[in-house]
């Protein structure tokens, strides 16, 4: 039997057949890509770089667009919004048909209007913030997302930790544009449960103490910490309450999965639990062999898991699109129509990818698709047995 990665490619040179008649191998199709690949970020935004380039090059295996190779440019945004912004501008100015990028909300948000002025869509797949995908009216949007967003995730970690009598909620947070949009989002979902936290504590990125805002919690009585932050943060938090003796679980969303907290807090964030699209067991053929051709290529350990999966579902669905434009006219309202439309279901790594975007909806996923992580022993696995059972079926959106 052939492997999901031979079946994938094999029905990308199907579509080709498709379209217009073969051409012979010509100017490359730029295809931006945007993230940060130094500095505090780059533990998730080099795995998601790493997936894109994966796709890409099986792609390219296959002949690209219509003869065409795909070739990215890339531009590393250091995590730093105006970094980020001068490097959305290069990228339109280089001439690139869509951009792939951003995994930091307040980056993210900084050069949106860059693209939606320019017509030329962006698609996010690690950036969660919840405020990315409302900033311009659905039908007119040309920004779309293959990340879970916070909207989402919040409300999932929400039920869970609710469901184990965790309802005395300390909130911490960080106050970049992540962060920010995180505490309204974990604020909303708990006043949808009748709750609202004992104790928020908002802090700087770079803080290296918060012992005075932990036993603030503490006092306050809260029975679990919900945190809210991508860097080392999160584990200056878990040694915090580790130092404290005070035994309470950690929460949040994906950002507990990156080496930044795990490798970090060591010991201390063992047991933390967080949303996950994606967790990096070979639980059925596409994703072992996203996870064989990644370890064939890269020749390391996957930092963290969901960006590089996320990127890859990402590249493909871009593709997916651009087999649907059978003119060769990759203009940038024919990229977005074409993102909008995309007809032919892609089964993912993520997900099953059937009609992923609209008009009215530039959001890949929904909740259904997520599970709960837990860190155990340095990895993240499946907190609950029926979710590692119900992974063996890659979920559709709802």
């Amino acid at each position: 039997m052939r492997s999901w990665i031979v079946s994938a490619v094999a029905g990308l040179a199907a579509a080709l057949s498709l379209g217009v008649a073969a051409q012979t191998a010509g100017v490359p199709v730029k295809v931006g890509l945007i993230g940060p690949f130094t500095g505090p970020s780059s533990d998730f935004g080099i795995p998601m770089k790493n997936g894109i380039e994966l796709a890409i090059r099986e792609i390219n295996a296959v002949g690209g667009y219509l003869g065409r190779p795909l070739q990215l440019v890339i531009k590393d945004d250091q995590g730093n919004p105006d970094v980020g912004l001068k490097g959305a501008q290069e990228l339109l100015a280089d001439g690139v048909v869509a951009t792939i990028g951003f995994c930091n909300t307040g980056v993210a948000m900084k050069s949106l209007e860059v693209f939606q002025t320019a017509q030329k869509p962006l698609i996010v797949p690690c950036a969660t913030g919840t405020p990315i995908t409302a900033k311009f009216p659905a039908a007119d949007s040309y920004i779309f997302r293959t990340s879970a967003k916070d909207a989402i995730q919040a409300p999932f970690v929400v039920e869970d930790i609710v469901k184990r009598g965790w309802t005395r909620v300390a909130i911490f947070a960080d106050t970049t544009g992540y962060g920010e949009a995180g505490l309204k989002d974990v604020e909303a979902a708990l006043a949808a449960k009748n709750l609202k936290a004992v104790y928020v504590g908002r802090f700087a990125l770079g803080v290296k103490d918060l012992q005075t805002e932990l036993k603030a919690a503490r006092d306050a009585g809260a029975n679990v910490v919900f945190s809210y932050t991508v860097g080392p943060e999160n584990a200056v938090i878990a040694l915090g309450r580790k130092e404290l003796k005070w035994a309470v679980p950690q929460v949040g969303a994906w950002p507990l999965s990156f080496p930044f907290f795990i490798d970090g807090a060591k010991d201390a964030a063992d047991g933390a639990l967080m949303a996950q699209t994606f967790i990096a067991e070979p639980s059925n053929e596409r994703r072992a062999a996203f996870l064989s051709a990644y370890a064939r290529k890269h020749q390391k350990k996957m930092a963290v898991p969901m960006a590089a999966a996320q990127g890859y579902d990402t590249t493909y669905l871009l593709a997916y699109a651009m087999f649907g434009i059978r003119d060769g006219n990759l203009n940038g309202p024919a990229m977005k129509t074409a993102l909008e439309n995309i007809s032919r279901v892609f089964y993912g790594v993520v997900a099953t990818y059937e009609k992923p975007f609209s008009r009215a909806d530039k959001d890949a996923l929904t909740q259904n698709m997520l599970v709960m992580g837990k860190v155990q022993g340095g990895v993240v696995t499946f907190a609950y047995p029926e979710d590692a059972k119900r992974n063996l079926q890659v979920q559709r959106k709802q």
